[in-house]
């Protein structure tokens, strides 16, 4: 048998989605006994620069026995594919959606939906294919880790988001990759609004710049996890899904800072809070340093990178015994891996301060260079990035609402804005796991103070702090544009070319000059620049043609040039500029 959680895990690893078998899901999302019409509308707005953009929303509908569910092109009408005879069928209904031209907004109308999904393509249509099901066909999404998939050279990206009686939960979603800017708003029926600024327009090449950067100091991989396209960045994949492709890739990254870990918790005592029926529970490391154990749960073995990055294997795999309470307490460890605080911070997640995060020269840098690059700092970077302490700050990049009344969806960074909100988050047990699907945290209410709300828009040139202090490295170094065509071929050397030495040490700086001798220039005011040609121009004419008034041994004149900054104490010419 199947539940709802069950086949959205399969979702998450094989890309495909298919009926559960258990119409009823233990975590509250389930089938009202009364079919219920409720609906939603979500705006779908265009902010990139192309004509030529589609939107697909899928997953399972909650009121037809969670069965798998995509959204025709008129933006009502539902679809519910027929068990195929033969794999790799074609979907019978047209479910791309256009959203128009830039600046448009096209909306359409959900009823409740599980595990949903809102895909984004620019400069073309995806495909989604079928496959014959136990319990109705299995749908084949797009996938950044299979370069056969049609999808897998277009530029396309995804949010994440449950729809039901209880509430709407949405989060921008980066555990698989990072590709194009979504940002999320929804207002409420009382007009109160959340929002989640996501990426500014350049964000993905932000991120492409960070990885790059990241790897010319420690030279793990990181550049690795860029996927290119005619010599442009296409986008960043995960490091679990650079595992895919590179299976020795960030192999023994982990290993010192694990030893370190498994050495300080002999003599010293970790703290978990379960937030949960469990409470804190305390562990330790074995005599033998081969695992780390919880008295009466059950013990951790150390983990590999894949785990650690992935959250689902080896040492964070579910456990035969004590599964729940173990699973939980693996979700803390494993985040705190993620942000390296585990010896810096023997409580976790209690104490835990966003400042902390990622400052272990080992870490996760792909998180931590792709928080950077938001707005707001919000994104869900890996698959436990929304464990938080009690009352804390998420990093996730959620918004809730129990009865909302519109959901704003933005591709582009248009809505790339950050806005400072306060949230108190009853205490309530925390099972994440990458989305609301696997989550009681959809129970979850949050309120907003609109005392302190602040708006911080990157198209007007305000810069986040965090991106500022994370990014101005990669943001400020010159590059070379080229023409397409000449991109197509030579890009992927000059990407090489910026990360080595020769251009670090001696071109950089060479640009750097001409760019702050050039916004010096610029600095200056129409009117100053008019004012010092003026000023030239009328004294060279008063001593080229002799007629300034002269004085004594030419004093006056003299003293004109000097006065001009055009003569120094020595009588020979020269120009000057403040």
């Amino acid at each position: 048998m199947t539940t709802v959680d069950d086949v959205l895990a399969v979702q998450t690893t094989d890309n495909v989605l298919t009926a559960p078998t258990v119409t009823t899901n233990t975590k509250g999302l389930k089938s009202d006994a009364v079919a219920d019409t409720t609906t939603l509308t979500v705006s779908l707005y265009n902010s990139t620069t192309s004509n030529t953009v589609y939107a697909y929303i899928t997953g399972l509908a909650i009121n037809n026995n969670n069965a798998v569910f995509l959204l025709e092109s008129n933006g009502s009408t539902p679809y519910y594919p027929a068990n195929p005879s033969s794999v790799g069928t074609a979907l019978s209904a047209n479910c791309a959606i256009p959203l128009g031209a830039p600046g448009t907004t096209v909306n359409v109308t959900i009823p409740y939906i599980a595990g949903g999904r809102i895909w984004f393509c620019t400069g073309n249509t995806l495909t989604f294919l079928l496959n014959p099901g136990i319990n109705g066909p299995g749908l084949v999404e797009p996938s950044v880790s299979n370069t056969a998939d049609p999808n897998y050279n277009l530029t396309w990206d995804f949010c994440e988001f449950t729809y039901n009686s209880s509430q709407l939960y949405a989060n921008i979603s980066y555990v698989d990759f990072v590709c194009l800017p979504v940002a999320l708003t929804v207002t409420s029926t009382s007009g109160a609004t959340q929002h989640v600024g996501g990426l500014p327009s350049n964000g993905l090449d932000n991120i492409c710049n960070g990885l790059i950067a990241q790897n010319a100091k420690d030279g793990a991989g990181w550049d690795q996890l860029i996927v290119t396209n005619n010599g442009a960045n296409l986008r960043a994949l995960s490091p679990t899904n650079g595992i895919i492709f590179n299976n020795s890739l960030f192999e023994n990254y982990w290993t010192n800072y694990i030893d370190s870990v498994w050495d300080y918790y002999v003599s010293n005592t970790i703290v978990v809070d379960t937030q949960a029926s469990w409470g804190q529970v305390t562990g330790n490391t074995s005599n033998d340093r081969t695992s780390l154990a919880f008295s009466g749960l059950g013990s951790f073995t150390k983990p590999a990178a894949a785990d650690i990055f992935g959250a689902s294997s080896g040492a964070f795999a579910a456990q035969t015994t004590n599964t729940d309470a173990l699973l939980n307490i693996g979700a803390r460890l494993d985040a705190a891996f993620n942000r390296s605080t585990l010896l810096t911070n023997s409580s976790q997640p209690d104490k835990e301060l966003v400042s902390s995060y990622y400052t272990n020269s080992v870490t996760n840098h792909y998180a931590r260079i792709v928080h950077a690059a938001n707005v707001d700092g919000k994104g869900y970077c890996f698959p436990y990035d929304d464990v938080t302490p009690t009352g804390g700050a998420d990093q996730s990049g959620f918004v809730s609402d129990g009865s909302p009344q519109n959901f704003l969806v933005t591709l582009g960074g248009g809505n790339a804005f950050a806005r400072r909100m306060e949230r108190s988050i009853e205490a309530k047990p925390k099972f994440a796991r990458r989305s609301v699907q696997w989550s009681e945290d959809v129970k979850e209410r949050i309120s907003q103070s609109t005392n302190e709300d602040t708006n911080r828009d990157l198209e007007k040139g305000d810069i986040h702090p965090k991106l500022l202090q994370e990014m101005s490295q990669q943001d400020t170094t010159p590059r070379i544009l080229l023409p397409a065509p000449l991109g197509r071929l030579f890009g992927k050397y000059l990407t090489k070319f910026y990360a080595s030495p020769l251009y670090t040490n001696h071109v950089l700086p060479i640009f750097s000059l001409l760019s702050q001798v050039i916004a010096s220039f610029l600095s200056l005011s129409m009117r100053a620049v008019l004012s010092r040609i003026f000023i030239i121009v009328f004294v060279l004419l008063f001593y080229l043609f002799d007629i300034a008034p002269q004085g004594a041994e030419l004093e006056t004149q003299r003293r004109i040039l000097e006065s001009a900054g055009l003569m120094r104490g020595n009588g020979t010419m020269a120009f000057q500029s403040s």
